[in-house]
C-alpha cells in the first residue's frame, strides 16, 4: 500500500512540473496563444524604416507597449509595419508613428506620439501620420565631404 501511495505522489509532482513548464514556455517564449487577447494589431506606412525589424520595440513616452510583428514592402513601394500593442491603450487616430534610435548607433524602434483626436484606433487600424528614419550615415558623409550647404553662402 505504501508503494502505490508514493507512486501517486510522484506522478502528481511530475504532472505539476509539466504544467509549470508549459505555462512558462508560453509566457516567456514567443508563443502568443495566451497573450493575444490582450493585444491588438495596428499598421503604419513609412518611406524609410532603416533598422526596424520584426521584434523591434514599440514605445509610447519611452515605455514599451508592444512589438513589431511584420515588416513588408507594399504595392506602392512603402514599408508597411504591423505592430501588436496593448489593447487597453487609447490611441487617437491622429497619433504619429516615428522611427527612432536608442542612442547614436542603437537599436531602432517605433515611437508613437499620441494625438488629440477623440476617435480612437481599433483592431487593424492604421496610423496615417508617420516620420521615417533619419539616415545618420548619409548625414555624416555629406557633412564630412562638403555636400551640406551652409546658410548665408
Amino acid at each position: 500500500m505504501k508503494q502505490s501511495n508514493i507512486e501517486l505522489w510522484v506522478g502528481l509532482f511530475i504532472l505539476a512540473g509539466c504544467f509549470a513548464f508549459c505555462y512558462l514556455a508560453f509566457n516567456l517564449g514567443e508563443v502568443n496563444i495566451l497573450n493575444n487577447s490582450k493585444m491588438m494589431t495596428i499598421k503604419a506606412e513609412f518611406d524609410n524604416i532603416s533598422g526596424v525589424k520584426k521584434g523591434s520595440s514599440v514605445q509610447i513616452a519611452g515605455v514599451p507597449v508592444g512589438t513589431v510583428t511584420r515588416v513588408i514592402l507594399d504595392a506602392s513601394n512603402l514599408a508597411e509595419v504591423s505592430m501588436e500593442i496593448d489593447k487597453t491603450l487609447k490611441i487617437p487616430t491622429d497619433s504619429v508613428a516615428s522611427v527612432k534610435s536608442q542612442g547614436i548607433i542603437g537599436d531602432k524602434y517605433i515611437k508613437i506620439t499620441l494625438g488629440g483626436e477623440t476617435e480612437l484606433l481599433q483592431e487593424g487600424g492604421e496610423l496615417v501620420e508617420t516620420e521615417s528614419a533619419v539616415d545618420i550615415e548619409s548625414l555624416i558623409s555629406k557633412f564630412a565631404f562638403g555636400s551640406v550647404q551652409k546658410e548665408g553662402k
